[in-house]
This record gives structure tokens, C-alpha cells and sequence, in this order.
């Protein structure tokens, strides 16, 4: 079997690129098929010519990622080998001066994964996105921090937050208070990301000013949003009508996020996910762009990613009454 080798000149660097124990050189050996031995600053890459070839590929994006200071994460390994296999060195080379907002703590929002920096860039260039993926992959997270920018620089008049009111085996009208103490903890996550990318005063002086308007989906029938960045959310659980109806409150000027889950449906027996059929017949209309995040895209604890790659294994393998049902 053929070797050649890779250097990295700074030791510090070096170190970091191996992780503990040689983590990410193990994933590494299991994705590119080479057997990868490091020796100081000198790895070892042993394999066909052309697996070694885009071993180095990676690992020169890997070590520019190292040298910006970035935390070299199992997420981002893998996000550079999926970058040198698909051609988009570019892309993940981007994801180290890409800016989508600075929250007034100076944290800085970037996307950390090449499927997230695909998402950010349909949004950009498109009027209507749908944000498919599993939980973690910062669909909504991301669209309201691209949202909450374009606010701030006038490109919008207002921010619209909405989403279904279907949750997980609860019903709205089961719940104790009246409709706005029934509606608020439901709508709890969207107004947790807005506090945090915000702070709490500007999120009540936006609010106030109309500027920001937080609403379940029925309350969107009949207007017309000119002028907004909409963020529909947990779309998985909008029915065929009311995806239907969301898409054409569409008005001049605005854009529109649609993020979702299509394993986590809660509509009950016999209904159509809204966001399964839309994003099927939309998908390819100028205009209009469907990006589908992956567990590779998870940026929570990495269990997370574990977690879905389990549930999709037991789901592909043996199904289940409940997901077959609401996936036709």
C-alpha cells in the first residue's frame, strides 16, 4: 500500500488537529478509508493515491480552521471531509470570516457547518427558503439572527415569528389561562432565541413598536406581510391548508424562512404535513429554495447527533405505526 505524508509546521497546531487521544485522526481514517499515523508534526498517510490526495485536501482545511483559532470539533471534521468530497473547500473556507450578527453580549453568530453556511447563503439569495433538518442543526436559530440583522439595518420594517398550534400530544385548549397565557409558553423558544440575539428591553421596545410581532399561525389568515422577515416554524405540523394559506401572506419586500422537522410530526391520523408536500412542489422554482440540514449539521451536544442517527436506524429499519402514518 502506497504512503505519503502531510506536515504542519506549528506544534501547538498540530496537537489540536489530532485531538485527544488522535480523535480526529480516527474519524478521519474512517471516512477517507487511509490509515493516518502521526509522528510529531508529521502524519502518515497510507492508502491509494487518490485517497491520499484528499486526505491532504482535508487536512489543509482543517488546519486553516486550527490556525483561526476555531475549536476543531467532531462536527467540523466531518463538515471538511464533505467539503473536499463535494468540491466545496470554498464554501467551508468561508465559514471562518462569515458574520451573520453580533448579539449584544459580543458573541458573535456564524454558521459552523458547510450545510448551515448552504442554508445562510439560500436565504440570502432567495425569497422563500425551507430549513428541513433535525433538531440541533440551528434552522430556526440562525433565520431569526439573519432576521433580527436585516431588521437593524432597515432592510425590513418587521420581524414576524409564527408557528403552528400543534405540540407534542398537548392541545392548546387543554391548557389552563386564558388564550394569551395559553399561547405564550408554546411560543416560549422563539422568544428565548429573540432575548438571547437582543436582550429582553429592546425585544419589549421592538414589540411595542410593532416592529417584532410573535403570533400562532392562525392568526396570519387574511393579512398581507409587506416589508417582513417571516419565520415560520415547526412547519412539520402545519396541515396541506395552512402551509397553503403561510406561503401567500408573502407580500413586497418580504422574505420568508420555513423550518421544520419531517420526523417529528405531531399532526393527528390522516393529515398531510404541510411542509413535506410544499417543500416537494416548490423545491426548484426560481425564488424558492429547500435546503435540507443533516445530523452532520447538529451543533448541540454531540449525544444529540447520536441520538438522531439511532432514531433513524430503528425507523428505517423497523418503522413505527405513528411516523409511518404521517409521512405519506
Amino acid at each position: 500500500m502506497a504512503q505519503g505524508q502531510w506536515v504542519i509546521q506549528d506544534n501547538q497546531a498540530a496537537t489540536l488537529l489530532m485531538g485527544r487521544g488522535d480523535e480526529h485522526l480516527k474519524a478521519l481514517e474512517k471516512a477517507l478509508h487511509v490509515k493516518l499515523t502521526a509522528r510529531g508534526n508529521v502524519i502518515a498517510i497510507q492508502g491509494p493515491g487518490h485517497d491520499q490526495d484528499r486526505t491532504r485536501r482535508v487536512l489543509d482545511l482543517l488546519a486553516e480552521w486550527v490556525y483561526a483559532g476555531q475549536p476543531l470539533r467532531p462536527n467540523v471534521v466531518e463538515s471538511a471531509v464533505r467539503a473536499v468530497s463535494e468540491g466545496a473547500e470554498r464554501q467551508f473556507l468561508h465559514l471562518l470570516t462569515e458574520n451573520i450578527y453580533t448579539t449584544t453580549s459580543g458573541r458573535v453568530v456564524r454558521p459552523r457547518t458547510l450545510g448551515q453556511q448552504v442554508y445562510i447563503d439560500a436565504v440570502r439569495e432567495n425569497t422563500l427558503v425551507f430549513g428541513v433538518g433535525p433538531a440541533g442543526t440551528g434552522k430556526t436559530y440562525l433565520a431569526m439572527a439573519m432576521a433580527v440583522s436585516a431588521l437593524k439595518a432597515h432592510e425590513v420594517e418587521r420581524i414576524v415569528l409564527t408557528r403552528p398550534a400543534v405540540e407534542a400530544g398537548e392541545k392548546l385548549g387543554f391548557l389552563p389561562g386564558a388564550l394569551e397565557d395559553k399561547v405564550d409558553p408554546y411560543l416560549r423558544p422563539l422568544y428565548d432565541a429573540l432575548y438571547d440575539l437582543l436582550g429582553s428591553e429592546a425585544v419589549d421596545k421592538y414589540r411595542e413598536r410593532g416592529n417584532i410581532e410573535v403570533a400562532p399561525l392562525a392568526y396570519m389568515r387574511g393579512r398581507t406581510l409587506n416589508q417582513s422577515f417571516i419565520i415560520l416554524d415547526e412547519a412539520q405540523n402545519t396541515t396541506y391548508e395552512q402551509m397553503k394559506m403561510a406561503l401567500t401572506r408573502l407580500g413586497e419586500g418580504s422574505k420568508m424562512v420555513v423550518t421544520g422537522d419531517e420526523t417529528q410530526i405531531d399532526l393527528g391520523r390522516g393529515q398531510r404535513s404541510g411542509l413535506k408536500v410544499a417543500s416537494k412542489i416548490l423545491d426548484g422554482v426560481d425564488g424558492i429554495r429547500v435546503v435540507r440540514l443533516t445530523d452532520q449539521d447538529v451543533v448541540r451536544h454531540p449525544l444529540v447527533a447520536k441520538i438522531i442517527q439511532a432514531y433513524q436506524r430503528f425507523e428505517e429499519g423497523q418503522g413505527d405505526s405513528n411516523h409511518e402514518e404521517n409521512s405519506q
